[in-house]
């Protein structure tokens, strides 16, 4: 579970991110996050695993108040929570599955991460990871060879190959094609369903949002305006999200997604 409670955060230059969250999602949850570019969102789940403090307030996950934890103790912490960005961040000029691999480095003593030298456990893994997304045919392929939407996937290979409990996901979708990008959230929502993992994704694409999500949580200017259900979302619901923005962004007009 994830629980904050009054929590704000302000960066050094003086902007006001999060403004007063108070926010639980249940394990199992499928939440997309939704509002325009600096509205909070990526701070909002980048605070969860702790790649930004918080400055006031509490913030538990799965039982931890995250602003205690100190060096080893979040790196272990990490470990249970996955991350997928944007921008894939592969090593495009290796093989897909040294780049799944990578996800047991932390747990590997020194001379096997200078040799790269994996178990043969880790390997199974991986390949099971890369068998779960569709993409296990491109095992050793160099990841320069793949598209972007089985990047992406190769991406979320990586994470699931950590045994995470959470999945959050940054814009995962924003860099693909409307096809690629359902292709790829149809991979988040079996997983959600299947291993019933917790899946927090910020996303611009509103109908995508609709479509996958279980619960849709709209943030502006730091504030949460609207938590509820996806198929209770309305007009009046997404003009309380975008204000005065007339045009809300879609799948079918790409260029609006980073309004």
């Amino acid at each position: 579970m994830i629980e904050f409670i009054n929590v704000n955060k302000t960066y050094p230059n003086g902007v006001t991110a999060l403004k007063d969250i108070n926010l639980k999602i249940e394990q199992g949850e499928f939440v997309a996050i939704i509002g325009l570019s600096g509205a909070g969102k990526s701070t909002l789940i980048r605070c969860i695993n702790r790649m930004h403090d918080i400055n006031e307030g509490t913030l538990n996950v799965n039982g931890v108040d995250v602003s205690n934890l100190r060096g080893k103790q979040i790196r272990k912490f990490r470990r249970k929570i996955g991350m997928i960005f944007q921008s894939f961040n592969l090593v495009t000029r290796t093989s897909v599955i040294n780049n799944v691999l990578v996800s047991s480095v932390p747990e590997l003593p020194s001379w096997r991460k200078t040799l790269g030298l994996f178990p043969k456990d880790k390997k199974i893994a991986a390949l099971e990871a890369l068998d779960k997304v569709g993409i296990l045919d491109k095992a050793y392929n160099r990841v320069d060879q793949l598209s972007g939407g089985q990047q992406q996937r190769v991406a979320l290979a990586r994470t699931l190959a950590q045994n995470p409990s959470i999945i959050l996901a940054d814009e995962p979708v924003a860099s693909l094609d409307p096809v690629t990008a359902k292709v790829v959230m149809d991979d988040f929502k079996r997983i959600n369903q299947e291993m019933e993992m917790s899946i927090l994704i910020n996303i611009h694409h509103v109908e995508l949002a609709l479509e996958y999500a279980d619960r849709v949580i709209g943030i502006r200017q730091g504030e949460i305006v609207y938590d509820g259900k996806s198929e209770e979302v309305t007009q009046e619901v997404l003009d309380s999200i975008y204000g005065s923005v007339t045009e809300i962004p879609h799948m079918n007009n790409p260029e609006e997604a980073n309004v």
